[in-house]
């Protein structure tokens, strides 16, 4: 359990990035959607989601509570997760992609809105639903000026 749950709450390892851990995992995670997950029909990415971010809560439970650190800088699943939920429905080019990245990371990093409450949650349920809003945040904000555009 220990090392399945490094790995998946690092996100194989990219929580080690040695710089912006977290920007790396969100950076990554936008081209994973580009070229491979925004084909997934949406039930199909949305249970995606549910799988990640309720395996992120036991992960990054069970990892933090072991190096003894709450919400490290190398548990990256939640912004896995939240880029994710950003990115929902987006197509996959470059003008979108960019605006959901950019706002999530500035909603992960400022956290208003409610955002810094949700940390309040314990353990692993602080870790990822920070995250999750600014997921959400991020995704109506990127699909309202899509529609606005149009």
């Amino acid at each position: 359990m220990n090392i399945f749950c490094k790995f998946y709450s690092t996100f194989l390892g990219v929580g080690y990035w040695p710089i912006a851990p977290g920007t790396a995992a969100s950076a990554l995670t936008v081209l994973l959607y580009k070229y491979v997950l925004f084909r997934l029909e949406w039930p199909w990415y949305l249970l995606l989601l549910s799988v990640l971010f309720f395996g992120g809560v036991v992960c990054a439970s069970h990892h933090a509570a072991r190096t003894q650190t709450h919400d490290p800088r190398f548990i990256v699943i939640d912004e896995v997760v939240g880029q994710l939920l950003a990115l929902f429905l987006l197509p996959p080019e470059w003008l979108p992609l960019m605006a959901g990245f950019l706002l999530f990371r500035f909603f992960d990093i400022l956290k208003p809105l409610f955002i810094k409450k949700a940390e309040a949650f314990p353990s692993g349920w602080g870790i990822m639903l920070d995250d999750l809003l600014a997921g959400i945040y991020s995704g109506i904000i990127v699909t309202l000026i899509m529609l606005i555009m149009n």
